[in-house]
């Protein structure tokens, strides 16, 4: 179980602070509820790089290598989502990734995201002979978070 210092914005806090100060949301600290071991970053920031899907908000997570697999990113994923979709009345939210990372594309598909090759795009940051340059875009909207099951179990996301 995890909970997130989106309230305790100390030591750690959002990650990308100008991001926070501009749009009040971005990836913020997770810690483990029962040790408060600190697991890394999720939650949610803009895109804000040009792509056909841009203007966006894109749910993202980056997690110690030690909590892979634990069903730590469904989990903070799935109540960044809600923070999203409840909080911030968001219509859509959006996530990509290399199209290498099955482990978070399988997170992208748990949490009932759809993926369409037409929106798959090449990364601008990166180089075009970078294997990671390649990059597959999911989307969900609130109707269709709001349908779903909770998540369940653990699984080898990471990222």
């Amino acid at each position: 179980m995890l909970f997130s210092c989106a309230v305790e914005r100390g030591r750690h806090g959002c990650v990308y602070r100008a991001h926070c100060a501009r749009h009040g949301f971005g990836l913020e600290a997770a810690f483990l509820s029962e040790t408060r071991v600190f697991v890394g970053f999720i939650g949610l920031l803009r895109a804000e790089f040009d792509a056909p899907f841009t203007p966006a908000v894109e749910i993202g997570w980056r997690l110690l290598p030690e909590f892979w697999g634990r069903g730590f990113a469904p989990e903070g994923a799935r109540a960044a989502l809600e923070m999203g979709f409840a909080d911030l009345a968001l219509e859509e939210i959006v996530s990509f990734t290399a199209r290498v990372n099955t482990a978070s594309i399988r997170v992208l598909e748990k949490l009932g995201m759809r993926h369409s090759a037409k929106d798959d795009f090449n990364h601008p940051a990166l180089a075009d002979d970078d294997r990671l340059r390649a990059y597959v875009l999911y989307r969900i909207r609130a109707e269709e978070f709001y349908r779903q099951t909770p998540i369940t179990g653990a699984s080898d996301e990471h990222d």
